[in-house]
């Protein structure tokens, strides 16, 4: 009945064959309860033990954990009973989407398309709290994960003495799978914090990330999976908003907005999906968090809208996080150059044709289209993008992307926007069956009106990792007509080589550290001097940075780095690092800085009640010197939620005529959780460099499945000591949604 052969602590997924679970068809009611009683559990569980992960990789685990599997027509069950020496469960709250670490829990992921690529996950802690997520690229970077996604389903716990209970009601048609199959990988991985254990289904080597779905073992289906019927649901909301710019219209009065629209979600086949949107409100998003900025581009901010995260990689994940030709939060996000907040821009419709077309092919179409902005005299935008995902060989991919952002009757609009900007690129993905080479190889090339020759992109990456070492090489071209205005693009007109590689070391069994890398990264930038720019003319060096690091993680999780840092730098342009010197303050374009400096990061062990993070940064900074302290501070008052306090101080001291720069970022947080359906959120942040205080409060009823009632407070407050303390503007919105199946 059940199948396992683990090859412990190595990394050849080619001799790794994962355990099996038979899942058998029942017509019993399952209640979630977290006891078991039914009989179909007894029919659909495996006797495979569960691995450990962490501290090693090549033992069974302490904490044991029994799966047990069953399913009717709508429904996947799963139930898991989690051991350990005692009831002493950890949970940060009682909100959904609880973080891996720092509290008890288990999640279950399903490769449906047995594809080891993309995977559902659902989780469960022992107070019946429940996560899901959508795991992208296979789950080898901790940027794979998407937490935001959500999804209808349900789950309860029950604990006892030295074990807890979990149950999982997963429907059908909540995730994507090919009809007829007859086989899904399945893995689980557990936290246990009494035991500071983790643990997983199928072992994993532990130089791999515990979601890797390289290692995974098997659902197989007693019959072929049928189309789980109609699947159709809305999602309709209203909402009401009233605000004031204060800055923009002192004596002004408050302005008051109700608005109606909502999604659908149609499952045109097991495995493809089409959502449609009408007037998309995202008011109730989480804000993001601010950062201080002392670099010289952009800073990337990830996509949080609930719209855009379902097979959010397929139109993502091409190219380079920083030469990527669609980066969704060009749509319908402007932002508010005065208090550096994300503010949103009218959506009037959209549309995502997404998913498998058959077990080695995804396809992805979408289509959004904004209203004209009059106060900026810009015209209404739409957005198409095209994506065709193809497996070949064993895991790698051929991947091809079109964009196409369209403006709307430009000539009526004095803003000389283009009429359009278009990209196209084509990319093959390599994976490997052994798991051990991986890499990319992608071309892109932008299609502007006025047609510039130079409108190219060129990326290559090749890795190879084994336990003991990984070696790697980034590389790419953008030229300086490469204009890219749905993507992220932070700079032009660059050769950009990357080599990097560490050293793992796995001290034994009774040793203070679990494990410990040294290793070392680099960046070389060339100016290819295609542009306008007179500082580099011809092809020369931009920019060269170089780092070494060590990193220990101890047995009691705690973790411990130290980096030293290596740059030389050439401007080529007028900056100031602070950005608060006064306008005629700053670097000059055409100054070459070499500087050295060093990072110290601690980060406690997150299973106690307090834990924090602390990094030290220090050193030469182009022509001065920088100390920096920034972290973290949490504590848990568990289950109702937890007090967390973010801050950063910079002090920059730079060669006359700059002015000492104090830079100060704080930003207290507390998280209420009343109940598993009722949360209070409160975040202040204060950013000295952009001299703006923001409050932001979100109330959150969870009064169905999917369905909410939210109140959202914001506040923005002018912090300049030169000028008076005052209100910059203020809003309030209530905003219900419900999901309703048709």
């Amino acid at each position: 009945m059940v199948g396992w052969s683990p090859i412990l602590g190595q990394d050849d997924a080619t001799e790794y064959i994962g355990a099996e679970i038979y899942i058998k068809k029942t017509s019993e009611k399952i209640i979630l309860d977290g006891e078991l009683n039914e009989s179909a559990w007894i029919k659909g569980n495996t006797d495979s033990p569960f691995w450990q992960y962490f501290p090693l990789d090549t033992v069974s685990a302490n904490g044991q954990t029994e799966i047990y599997m069953t399913y009717d027509d709508q429904h996947i069950y799963v139930a898991v009973k989690c051991y350990s020496n005692d009831n002493n469960f950890i949970t940060p709250s009682l909100r959904r989407d609880y973080s891996f670490r720092g509290s008890d829990n288990i999640s279950i992921l399903f490769d449906t398309y047995s594809d080891a690529t993309n995977a559902f996950l659902f989780g469960l802690n022992p107070y019946g709290v429940r996560r899901e997520a959508l795991i992208s690229n296979g789950g080898r970077r901790g940027g794979d994960f998407s937490g935001s996604w959500d999804n209808k389903w349900r789950g309860t716990s029950k604990t006892y003495d030295n074990y807890w209970v979990g149950e999982f009601a997963i429907p059908f048609k909540t995730i994507r799978y090919q009809e007829g199959a007859l086989e899904w990988r399945f893995n689980a991985y557990r936290n246990d914090t009494q035991l500071n254990e983790h643990s997983t289904w199928s072992n994993i080597p532990r130089n791999r990330i515990v979601m890797d779905l390289t290692y995974m073992g098997k659902i197989i289906w007693d019959e072929p999976l049928k189309k789980p019927g109609k699947n159709f649901a809305v999602i309709p909301y209203l909402s009401a908003a009233t605000g004031r710019d204060f800055e923009g219209e002192p004596d002004g009065k408050f302005n008051s907005d109700f608005a109606a629209g909502g999604d659908a979600k149609i499952g045109v086949t097991a495995g493809l999906n089409l959502d449609l949107t009408i007037n998309p409100d995202f008011s109730q998003v989480e804000v993001d968090r601010q950062v201080t900025n002392l670099d010289r581009f952009e800073i990337f901010f990830p996509e949080r809208r609930q719209f855009f995260l379902e097979n959010a990689d397929l139109f993502g994940s091409f190219g380079h996080p920083r030469v990527n030709p669609f980066f969704s939060r060009r749509i319908g996000v402007a932002q508010d150059t005065a208090t550096g907040q994300n503010i949103q821009n009218t959506i009037l419709f959209g549309s995502r044709l997404s998913g498998k077309i058959n077990d080695r092919a995804r396809i992805g179409l979408l289509n959004m289209q904004t209203a004209k902005q009059l106060e900026n005299d810009l015209p209404g935008i739409n957005y198409t993008v095209a994506a065709l995902e193809k497996t070949v060989f064993s895991r790698s991919q051929i991947v091809g992307i079109f964009v196409n952002q369209q403006s709307i009757n430009p000539g009526r609009f004095s803003n000389e926007l283009p009429a359009y900007n278009r990209v196209g690129g084509l990319e093959y993905r390599l994976t490997t069956a052994d798991n051990r080479w991986s890499g990319k190889l992608s071309y892109q090339h932008a299609f502007t009106p006025d047609e510039q020759s130079n409108g190219d992109a060129q990326y290559f990456r090749l890795n190879y990792e084994v336990p003991r070492f990984r070696v790697g090489i980034d590389q790419y071209i953008i030229s300086d007509g490469f204009d890219a205005k749905v993507g992220f693009v932070p700079r032009r007109d660059i050769l950009y080589v990357s080599p990097e590689g560490f050293i793992n070391f796995f001290p034994s069994e009774n040793a203070i550290i679990n494990r410990h890398r040294i290793g070392f990264d680099s960046g070389i930038f060339y100016k290819l001097g295609a542009d306008d720019n007179e500082v580099i003319r011809d092809f020369g060096l931009w920019e060269w940075e170089g780092r070494i690091f060590y990193e220990a993680r101890f047995q009691n999780t705690t973790n411990i780095e130290a980096r030293l840092e290596y740059k030389d730098v050439t401007l080529l342009g007028d900056f100031d690092p602070t950005r608060i010197q006064e306008a005629s303050v700053f670097l000059p374009a055409g100054g070459r800085f070499k500087y050295t400096s060093m990072r110290l990061s601690y980060r406690s062990d997150v299973r106690k009640e307090f834990s924090y993070r602390i990094n030290a940064d220090f050193g030469q900074f182009f022509n001065g010197t920088i100390l920096g302290v920034r972290g973290q501070l949490n504590y848990r008052f568990q289950p109702y939620g937890q007090f967390s306090l973010e801050y950063g101080y910079n002090r920059i001291v730079l060669d006359d005529p700059f002015q000492p720069a104090n830079l100060w970022l704080v930003g207290p947080r507390i998280d209420l959780t009343f109940t598993k359906n009722l949360f209070l959120t409160t975040l202040v942040q204060y950013n000295s460099q952009l001299d703006n205080l923001n409050i932001n409060a979100r109330f959150q009823w969870r009064y169905a499945p999917v369905s909410d009632f939210f109140i959202v407070y914001t506040d923005n407050y002018l912090t300049s000591p030169w000028q008076q303390f005052g209100t910059r503007n203020r809003s309030l919105v209530a905003k219900i949604t419900y999901w309703l199946n048709l």
